[in-house]
């Protein structure tokens, strides 16, 4: 028995199934779900989502090997990645190498001390001020020592005995008491203060300005002030570059993905050159190929008004004439017209656009050229001539 289908429709059907086997998300479009619901009454499963029309397939991991191995890497790049980051340049003038001695005690802090012993620390307190007034350091620690471990409750008494500290430049034992009287007293601005001194002993810049700075705002002190002066120009050194090589990362991570797009492009560029080629013997494509206009065709199927209007034609070619003055609808109607070569109808499909029945759009209408739009009957309602009469398809 001979096929009832027409060889030359035949060969654009089997380019359209071709396309669908490759981009089987193809049937998702509301145009397609005819056949779509053929493919699963016959036990088949169509993927979700959208088709891609920037090529006719993904690329395969050895076509996406070639390219990526194909595509020269970027100059910039290449100069970047061999040239190392240049240091700051800081003026460390007045650091020290830090203390490493064991920690000092830090007290009991949940022992509640009772008055006797308060006023008992509070005299080792004064003892201790007075060893410092008289440059006796080491005394001075001892005595803070003795009255912390009598109330190690008192923030001041931490923040004191970290000022001793620095007299005997040890800064990391200052920090220590520092950190415990902020721990009781988060706006001690006398721990901010030596703290902040402490670490501009070690050069840590950023560090000592933020706590200069904290201590300034809650208590200001000149000498606080002129410390935190001090450190400001390398604070803001450090600050600036590393701003800088924030932005140097950011600029590389796009120039990254901008490489990783022009490689994908590349591959799928590639990809829809080699599914141009096993199409199929000179015939026509899917709406005329994948690339070209029938990208442009397809992508015009995403816009819902468009597609509603596509499809109400297929359910009635008469209704044609209610877009006439819609160019999205008209825009599209003709690029269809263009790519069925005025008289092939809508390719795939025996007898022209889908639903439309035999016959063919009487000439003049736009893009239609001599044969008209293929596959609809009659003239449109807005032409005076007569309405198509043909059924429409179930």
């Amino acid at each position: 028995m001979a096929c009832p289908i027409d060889p030359a429709e035949l060969a654009k059907l089997k380019i359209f199934v071709n396309l669908c086997s490759t981009q089987p998300e193809l049937l998702n479009l509301p145009q397609l779900d005819f056949f779509k619901a053929f493919v699963e009454k016959l036990g088949g499963k169509v993927p979700e989502g959208t088709p891609s029309f920037a090529g006719a397939h993904k690329a395969g991991p050895k076509e996406g090997e070639e390219a990526k191995k194909a595509a020269p890497e970027p100059e910039a790049e290449k100069k970047e990645d061999s040239e190392p980051e240049s240091d700051v340049e800081l003026d460390n003038e007045g650091c020290v190498e830090p203390d490493n001695e064991p920690e000092q005690p830090m007290g009991d802090a949940e022992k509640e001390p009772s008055e006797e012993e308060l006023d008992q620390a509070n005299d080792l307190r004064s003892k201790a001020a007075a060893a410092y007034s008289e440059q006796n350091y080491e005394e001075s620690v001892k005595l803070f020592t003795e009255a912390i471990q009598i109330n190690s409750r008192s923030a001041l008494y931490y923040a004191k005995r970290g000022q001793a500290y620095l007299k005997l430049v040890k800064p990391n034992a200052c920090i220590r008491d520092c950190n415990r009287a902020l721990e009781i007293n988060p706006d001690s601005a006398t721990a901010y203060k030596f703290r902040g001194r402490a670490n501009r002993l070690l050069g840590k810049w950023e560090e000592a300005a933020k706590d200069l700075r904290q201590a300034c705002k809650l208590d200001f002190d000149e000498e606080a002030d002129e410390w935190l002066k001090e450190v400001t120009p390398n604070a803001k050194k450090i600050e600036q570059h590393k701003l800088k090589q924030e932005r140097r990362r950011q600029e590389k991570e796009l120039r990254e993905r901008q490489e990783r797009v022009r490689r994908a492009q590349e591959a799928n560029r590639k990809a829809a050159e080699e599914s141009a080629r096993a199409g199929g013997d000179g015939d026509d494509d899917f709406l005329g190929g994948v690339g070209g206009g029938a990208e442009d065709i397809l992508n015009a199927f995403k816009d819902p008004e468009v597609a509603a209007a596509l499809q109400d034609i297929m359910s009635n070619p008469a209704n044609i004439g209610k877009y006439q003055n819609n160019p999205k609808v008209m825009n599209l109607v003709t690029k269809i017209a263009g790519q069925a070569g005025g008289g092939g109808g809508f390719p795939g499909f025996g007898g022209g656009f889908p639903g439309a029945g035999a016959g063919g759009f009487p000439g003049g209408f736009p893009g239609a050229g001599a044969g008209g739009f293929p596959g609809f009957g009659g003239a449109p309602p807005s032409s005076g001539g007569p309405k198509n009469t043909t059924d429409d398809l179930d």
